[in-house]
């Protein structure tokens, strides 16, 4: 394959059009449609629906265009960055990460990156869905507890845990007596918690009273003395040193991991590795104790 026609297809595909390709690049409309077609000819495959004055990917086209435009990408930054001795990460980096670690955690880590890579253009958007990474062009993702993926590699830099908290005016339950609940997510019926104290396990029948979008709006929520909640140690660690919160015990749920994803068919570039040792070295124990120091500071 063509690797010059193959950039000019991409080159076409991003911008939409060979009128508007041509006039980002500075080179000429008909050159850039001689290219594509020869690489159409050499494909055997029609890239582009033509229109009177529309230019569309096909099926095929739009798969071409997705699985070959971050590798041509990094080909390119590759090149530079041979040329210039390798020494700093360059280009734009795009990252997904979860609501509440954004929330706390990336204003301040991405703006510590940002002074130290100055080159780097970095994009964060924030979302707790699992979102496709080629489809969506992102070079890395923030996960909690994610699923097994053949298709992506990377590594855990931190580890919580959920405690059941509650101000400390609200009386602990005895005798299997509900108690109100402040939940993160839907609000179905009482729930069930398994909580592990020093005395042992214990069970608590929660009954939801409220519903919120996100565990700073549940802290919150239980600082106002509402009910008790389930939160990651590391967002109540302060208010529980403080005495603000009480301790009801740790939640006998599953370890929470944070993951660092990339493609794992995608060559590491030197901003993603270059962030991957940032976050290494922001957090080099990885534990609820250094996030909510972090968080902090």
């Amino acid at each position: 394959m063509d690797l010059l026609a193959l950039a000019d297809f991409n080159l076409v595909a991003r911008h939409g059009g060979f009128g508007k390709a041509a006039r980002a690049a500075g080179r000429p409309k008909a050159t850039l449609s001689r290219r594509v077609a020869e690489l159409e000819a050499n494909l055997d495959l029609r890239l582009f629906e033509r229109g009177a004055r529309t230019l569309k990917l096909t099926e095929e086209g739009r798969a071409l265009f997705e699985r070959t435009g971050a590798l041509l990408t990094e080909l390119d930054e590759t090149a530079k960055a041979i040329a210039s001795g390798g020494q700093s990460p360059r280009g734009r980096l795009r990252l997904s990460a979860p609501l509440l670690f954004s929330q706390t955690v990336l204003g301040k880590l991405a703006a510590g990156f940002v002074l130290k890579y100055p080159e780097v253009q970095l994009e964060i958007t924030t979302e707790d869905r699992a979102v496709d990474m080629i489809d969506e062009a992102y070079d890395l993702v923030i996960r909690v507890n994610p699923q097994p993926d053949e298709s992506l590699i990377g590594r855990v830099f931190l580890r919580d845990r959920l405690v059941v908290v509650a101000s400390p005016k609200l009386p602990r339950p005895h005798g299997g007596e509900p108690v109100p609940a402040i939940v993160r997510g839907s609000m179905a019926g009482a729930e069930s918690w398994a909580v592990t104290t020093p005395e042992g396990k214990s069970r608590l029948t929660a009954k939801p009273v409220l519903s919120l979008a996100s565990f700073v709006m549940v802290r919150d929520a239980v600082r106002a003395g509402l009910g008790a909640a389930r939160l990651p140690l590391s967002l109540a660690i302060s208010d529980l040193a403080a005495g603000t919160l009480a301790n009801w015990g740790q939640a006998d749920e599953f370890e929470t991991t944070l993951w660092a994803l990339y493609p794992s068919r995608r060559l590491l570039s030197a901003r993603v590795s270059a962030f991957l040792d940032y976050l290494k070295a922001a957090f080099p124990q990885g534990t609820p104790e250094e996030l909510a120091a972090y968080i902090e500071r």
